[in-house]
């Protein structure tokens, strides 16, 4: 007897909606929810293998203990004596600096990922956190941050009604959008031409969405800062500058004129290798267009000035009357989100509130560099203890940071390690505990982060499609266990820490003259909460209190869990909607056009105009089918074209004796690699491609598809020195390589 569950699909940021076909217990099926909300029926191929990846043989089943150099199964009482007896005597004999956290990316598909390592890391009070964000988004961060004050105001393109689409470094055909929530991202693409619009790509690769666009522009690899800097100086000298309706919310204009005055096209022609009228040409359409919008993504974020790129970005849809308005660049407004407060001032932005130990790295948004995590655990010089214990929750850095050969290392090195994990990767396997998440269809899912990059409000929520298996511990006690063993209070009810936040976060409410429930008494209020469990209630609470909640009653006719549960295919709240001023909480209450960290990084800028690769440099690439390293291991998503290749122009096949198929080495500061070439002119001369998230097949690892076809970690050619100064973003794409033929045996 099968039967049907609607679940929005954990596996990228498009969130789309999945009908699952339950049978005998266990997923048989996985189609597009064609009544969903949002994504209307599309489904990608990762969706299609929603079950092959839930049933993953591999998935471990039960906690792991290590005991005389080996992991062995244990009980879940076990395994969190273990993490407490391991944790606290770290943190009160060094500090808690001494425990590092690592946050990896599937936590931000998750209820419990989102809910409870704030909690975590608020109750351990360390700073020493590395999360997934400093090999990816996070020059974006801060570049919001300076500019609104606010790390996580990021404005997205309004795919559905914007005439012209400009996207820099990014591919949505093949990773489904990122920092741009957009189920059926490449349909949206396809509606913008029709509808008469006007799709640009630049890219040092001709992607999938390279080849959909009516212009693509092969610009050399992390030159986007400086493309970015000569067209918004062309809108000044041309005259094309309108602000329009944001007029009253921006100062600095006239101060950004000044200092961009010297990026001529012509100056960053020969570094971009674009010609400056290609340059003016992008600038004058971008201007020309009755709506438009700039979209940049890793590929501009993961190189020197990646900091300065993402902030170019929102400087042209700024300048071209292009931020906040239907058609342009918007800023959604999620469910979950705080009630937007009254506009004014705010306390802005900081950067470097604190460093490193080892290299005076400075802290963005509360994290250090991942590429730091090595020398802070191997390195015992600097100031402080060096990292003795580290929790790692969903993260896999030794194939996504730099250096991954050195952290390997530093790994087995701890005194202590815990992994939240369901694999046994590179990384859990250095563990001392390992506590596995239940696989997806037996946890609830709801989009706290991803609906805060969402093209359309709208809200969803499903509650897990099967019961959790005997044996198994849901994702959000494991988390909620986890923060108690390691801030000295293992053993405590793992319902109080959703308790605590419902009382701390009402208490809060009732005492602000801006909520629905001020005034009120905090615990009728806990009293009126729905929901199943703690983190139900959580989310009727944050839904309650939201931008469409209905005020526990104030507004009859908001939303609650109840109305939402009753929508199983979500509830629409319609198209993005101009926001400001409410979204600012810099200093002066408006946009800062040209904040002081970024002036600083200028002159570094106007330096790269004469800086050019002496020879081939490399970009990394995804696939469609996979997600970073943890997809590798489904059978359904690799093979084919998801191959782990090196990707090199005819030109320079040419020119290096290489043979399409043929082994290649490739050198870089931080190591070498050998993998199979494949010849083709997607690429540009001078550039060459790995994708990332491949080096399988390491001692200890149980992922046994993925080691047949391990390929090689593309992160071990960087050492880790390479970073955007002002995020710390590692710098991933735009390296300086060797590659060579390897002669056949």
């Amino acid at each position: 007897m099968s039967r049907t569950a609607l679940r929005v699909c954990p596996l990228c940021e498009a969130t789309c909606g999945l009908s699952l076909t339950i049978e005998g217990g266990r997923v048989t099926g996985a189609r597009g929810d064609a009544e969903d909300v949002f994504s209307k029926g599309f489904i990608c191929p990762k969706g299609a293998a929603f079950g092959a990846l839930d049933a993953d043989p591999d998935r471990l089943r039960t906690p792991l203990v290590r005991e005389d150099g080996r992991l062995r199964e244990a009980g879940w009482e076990e395994a969190f004596d273990r993490v407490a007896a391991g944790l606290r005597p770290t943190v009160e004999r060094y500090g808690p600096d001494a425990v590092g956290v690592v946050l990896g990316n599937p936590n931000v598909h998750t209820m419990a990922g989102a809910l409870y390592p704030p909690l975590l890391l608020g109750a351990l009070r360390t700073r020493s956190l590395f999360t997934a964000s400093t090999v990816d988004q996070m020059p974006k961060h801060v570049a919001a941050g300076l500019l609104f004050g606010d790390a996580h105001a990021i404005a997205v393109p309004d795919l559905d009604r914007t005439d012209h689409l400009l996207l820099i470094g990014a591919n949505p055909l093949e990773s489904n959008g990122s920092l741009c929530t957009a189920p059926d991202f490449p349909g949206r693409l396809k509606a913008l031409r029709a509808r008469g619009g006007r799709l640009t790509v630049v890219d040092p690769r001709r992607t999938r969405t390279a080849r959909l666009a009516d212009r693509h522009v092969a610009i050399r690899p992390g030159a986007d800062a400086l493309l970015l800097a000569a067209m918004a100086r062309t809108l000044f000298a041309e005259d094309l500058v309108d602000l329009a309706g944001l007029a009253p919310h921006v100062e600095g204009v006239g101060e950004l004129r000044a200092a961009l005055a010297d990026f001529t096209p012509e100056s960053v022609a020969a570094a971009c290798d674009v010609e400056a009228d290609v340059i003016r040409a992008l600038a004058r359409e971008l201007a020309a267009a009755p709506t438009a919008a700039v979209y940049a993504r890793i590929g501009s974020c993961t190189v020197p000035h990646g900091t300065l790129a993402s902030w170019l970005v929102d400087v042209l849809n700024i300048l071209t009357g292009n931020l906040d308005r239907p058609g342009g660049a918007l800023f959604p407004l999620a469910a979950t989100a705080r009630t937007p407060r009254r506009a004014g001032p705010g306390h802005g932005f900081q950067l470097g509130r604190w460093h490193s130990r080892v290299r005076r790295l400075p802290e963005a948004k509360g994290e250090l560099p991942l590429a730091a995590l090595a020398e802070e655990i191997d390195t015992a010089t600097g100031e402080g203890e060096p990292i003795r214990a580290l929790i790692v929750v969903a993260a896999n850095p030794v194939l996504s940071a730099p250096d991954g050969d050195r952290l390997d290392k530093a790994l087995a090195s701890l005194d202590f390690m815990v992994s939240v994990d369901p694999y046994l990767n590179e990384t859990s396997r250095h563990a001392h505990v390992v506590l596995p998440p239940p696989p997806p269809s037996q946890s609830p899912h709801h989009d706290f982060v991803f609906n805060a990059f969402a093209v359309r409000n709208q809200v969803r929520y499903n509650r897990a499609a099967l019961p959790l298996e005997p044996g198994r511990m849901a994702e959000t006690e494991i988390l909620a266990r986890l923060t108690l063993a390691a801030t000295g209070m293992h053993g405590a009810d793992p319902g109080s820490v959703d308790a605590l936040v419902v009382e701390q976060t009402l208490a809060k409410a009732v005492r602000d003259p801006d909520s629905a429930v001020y005034g009120r008494d905090p615990g009728e209020l806990a009293g009126l909460l729905s929901g199943d469990r703690g983190p139900e209630r959580r989310l009727d609470l944050m839904l309650r209190l939201g931008p469409y909640g209905d005020g526990f009653g104030a507004r009859p006719d908001g939303l609650t869990l109840a109305a939402l549960l009753a929508r199983p295919h979500g509830i629409d709240f319609g198209p993005l909607r101009p926001r400001l001023p409410g979204p600012l909480k810099t200093r002066s209450g408006k946009v800062e056009l040209l904040p002081g960290p970024l002036a600083a990084d200028l002159p570094r800028l106007r330096a790269a105009r004469d800086e050019r690769p002496a020879g081939l440099v490399l970009v990394g690439r995804r696939h469609l089918r996979s997600n970073n390293s943890w997809m590798h291991n489904v059978p359904a998503l690799t093979g084919g074209s998801n191959r782990c290749t090196l990707h090199l122009h005819p030109e320079d096949a040419d020119r290096l004796g290489v043979r399409d198929g043929a082994q290649v080495r490739v050198k870089g500061a931080g190591g070498e690699v050998v993998a199979p070439a494949e010849v083709t002119d997607a690429v540009r001369p001078g550039v060459v491609s790995l994708p990332h998230g491949w080096g399988h097949g390491r001692p200890g690892t149980r992922l046994g598809h993925a080691a047949t076809t391990p390929g090689v970690n593309v992160n071990q050619l960087l050492d880790g020195s390479l970073l955007d100064p002002l995020s710390g973003n590692a710098v991933l794409n735009g390296i300086p390589v060797e590659v060579s033929a390897v002669p056949p045996r």
